[in-house]
């Protein structure tokens, strides 16, 4: 185990490192980001010149900012106020310099109180909390975003989609090529690494999943590619939006989210003998998400927006069920891969979208799936069509619920569900649930169009 001595000596390595990197590219300026409660990435820059002293203190930010929400308001019943400041902690495994950004480069951190250590509202060191749970039972947690984003521009003060093309077109393949070529070599310059990427039902929508990883990694990449994705669309004079529903008839934005357990080089959720291919404990992981998934969509689908998108035949899920590569299923269990049937055995969670903060969705995907692990959960039986079929008796017998119809129905179940909120601790949960109780308050008696205005460009 390392001790706080050799773990001092390996950062100030690592900082000496990114010292190193910054004169080698000419970078002038770094940026500390953060995601906060309300979903929007954050930060602030340095100068290279005071990089050193930085990196060593972190760069401080006041308090508050855990209780602004996306309206870019301090809530006024939040714990936090004009008194009080933490530290932006980089963590120098997320250095990058940003392909995008002229004489650019990144920093991921982790708020921390004046002496260094974690803050209890930090969504960062909450998801490191989670993997910590997982790996004193033994597991890894690797995990991946399917994102669903719509380019578009500017035109008489509306958002216009880029085109009109077809499913899984070559017409939208050419329309967005010149950007989505930009877009995939910027990200894998930063070492995240798109796996496929194709035109979708939305006019203007692209999809873009991304290679899987370590849970803290996925996170990031998550950050990663929002950034990216929107810093090289704007170069080519559009914008990228990550909204979960940007027009309201067309198709909504997702960020699924593809997920496994692995004890060491092996797959825990894999046994080729099972049902589907999964093992028990994939079954029980399921299980305990069905459990909690009314109060973890609070977390995955988080903003006023998302419960547009959260709609039945929608193809992004509405009810509490699963089944095996059913995509109405809020878990989908996607057919494996010949020839590489351990490593792509995973689940797909759907309910999710790109607004979340993705250390809280993650670390929350988590806490309920252990949860079902440890209890054993029961997912029940798969269902083998689209559940909005089925009546109201027979998805009653099946113990299929409808999910919160509204983003205050799932703070609701956030605040009545024991093992999230204590998974996020008293602190995180408490702002969390004031920060987005007073979105629902903000867009309360607003009209549509004030509700795209805001989310459009912020995610």
């Amino acid at each position: 185990m390392a001790t706080p001595r050799t773990e001092a000596s390996r950062d100030a390595r690592e900082f000496r490192r990114v010292v190193r990197e910054c004169r080698s590219a000419k970078i002038q300026l770094v940026r500390f980001l953060y995601c906060g409660n309300d979903g929007v990435i954050r930060g602030k820059a340095c100068h290279t010149r005071f990089l050193p002293s930085y990196l060593e203190s972190g760069i401080g930010l006041t308090v508050a900012m855990q209780s602004f929400n996306m309206l870019d308001q301090l809530v006024a019943e939040g714990s936090f106020g004009p008194v009080g400041e933490i530290r932006l902690t980089p963590d120098p495994a997320t250095f990058v310099v940003l392909p995008y950004a002229p004489h650019t480069a990144r920093l991921l951190c982790d708020m921390t109180t004046l002496e260094g250590t974690p803050w209890e509202a930090c969504p960062r060191s909450f998801l490191k909390r989670m993997i910590e749970r997982a790996a004193m039972q033994g597991f890894g947690f690797r995990a991946a975003f399917e994102n669903e984003f719509t380019l578009a521009h500017r035109e008489n003060g509306h958002y216009v989609p880029l085109d009109h093309s077809p499913c899984f077109s070559t017409i939208g393949m050419d329309s967005s090529a010149p950007v989505m070529t930009d877009v995939i070599e910027a990200l894998t310059a930063q070492g995240v690494f798109p796996e496929q990427c194709y035109a979708e039902l939305g006019a203007g929508q692209q999809e873009l999943p991304v290679r899987f990883a370590d849970v803290l990694r996925a996170a990031d990449n998550q950050i990663t590619v929002r950034d990216t994705v929107r810093g090289v669309t704007a170069r080519h004079g559009l914008l990228a939006s990550f909204a979960p529903k940007p027009f309201v008839d067309q198709a909504g934005n997702g960020a699924h989210i593809h997920f496994s357990l692995w004890r060491g080089d092996q797959n825990a959720f894999h046994d080729p003998r099972g049902r589907y291919g999964l093992s028990d404990i994939g079954f029980a992981f399921i299980g305990g998400v069905l459990a909690h998934l009314p109060a973890l969509v609070a977390l995955t689908a988080p903003t006023v927006n998302s419960y547009r998108r959260l709609q039945p035949r929608f193809w992004s899920s509405a009810y509490t069920a699963w089944g095996p590569d059913n995509r109405e299923g809020a878990i989908r269990v996607p057919s494996q891969r010949r020839g590489v049937e351990m490593e792509s055995t995973n689940l797909e969670l759907k309910p999710s979208d790109a607004s979340s903060n993705p250390y809280l969705s993650l670390g929350g995907l988590l806490a309920a799936g252990l949860d079902g692990i440890q209890n054993k959960r029961d997912p029940g039986e798969p269902t083998l069509v689209d559940p909005d079929t089925l009546s109201d008796d027979e998805r009653s017998r099946r113990g299929i619920r409808r999910l919160p119809t509204s983003l205050g129905e799932a703070l609701d179940a956030l605040e009545r569900d024991d093992v999230l909120r204590v998974a996020l601790g008293e602190t995180l949960a408490k702002e969390y649930l004031t920060v987005k109780r007073s979105e629902v308050r903000g867009f309360d008696g607003k009209d549509a169009a004030f509700e795209i205005e805001q989310h459009f460009y912020k995610f």
